[in-house]
């Protein structure tokens, strides 16, 4: 088994999910991969299991955070010491695993986030999601005491350390985009980011596709308070 996993959470991805385990694969040929299914209504587990991967399926829709949750906890009952996370519908870069990988196999950091803000070319996002990334990158960076220029990024990797702490009642299920970062920093995990390259979604809808702008912020706003009052006690790693 390798020591590393790719996670995939997936959504009503069909007709996309199996070219985007075809390009990771591509990538990275000795990673294991496993789609989280989170109750698609499509042909997205059967898709992914013909193209290769593990499929674990949510029996009905569990949302984003949930749907993560689940691959973190199988990726560290399974063993795994490395874990990357990349969106089911193409919007990542399967050719930058490689670069978010280095500097946690090297142990010179516990979590890397990509971000498509730091130099590579990639796609703008819409302008109400510009000012929401806006608005939380000034909000997570003053929280933290360092830049994070793409806070609400999904491309992701980290070590078996964050999987366990991940695992646990701490995690933030209900938005976990800026809130992992705060939640991380808080239990005292380094943080990098590196530069990336995301495309436009071409799949339609994804798990994050829905969420009224001002409602995801409330919302998003709402765990970082109950984040920052809980008892400290609970980072303890």
């Amino acid at each position: 088994m390798s020591k590393t996993i790719v996670v995939i959470p997936a959504y009503n991805e069909g007709g996309v999910i199996a070219r985007v385990i075809e390009n990771v694969r591509r990538v990275v040929p000795d990673f294991d991969i496993l789609v989280v299914n989170d109750g698609s209504k499509d042909s997205t587990a059967r898709e992914a299991a013909a193209a290769g991967a593990i499929v674990v399926s949510h029996s009905f829709n569990m949302g984003y955070g949930v749907t993560i949750q689940t691959a973190y906890k199988f990726a560290y009952a399974k063993g795994y010491d490395f874990l990357v996370q990349i969106d089911g519908d193409g919007q990542h870069d399967p050719a930058f695993i490689p670069e978010l990988m280095r500097p946690v196999v090297a142990g010179d950091t516990d979590f890397v986030v990509g971000s498509r803000f730091l130099g590579v070319e990639s796609y703008r996002p819409s302008f109400s999601r510009r000012l929401g990334i806006l608005f939380f990158r000034k909000l997570v960076s003053s929280l933290i005491g360092r830049t994070i220029s793409d806070p609400t990024s999904g491309y992701q990797a980290f070590n078996r350390d964050v999987m366990r702490f991940f695992t646990t009642d701490v995690f933030p299920c209900d938005y976990p985009d800026a809130d992992m970062l705060i939640t991380l920093n808080l239990a005292g995990f380094r943080i990098r980011e590196i530069p990336v390259r995301m495309f436009a979604n071409a799949a339609g809808k994804t798990m994050h596709s829905g969420f009224k702008p001002l409602y995801y912020m409330f919302k998003m706003c709402l765990s970082i308070v109950v984040t920052l009052l809980r008892n400290r006690q609970l980072y303890r790693r």
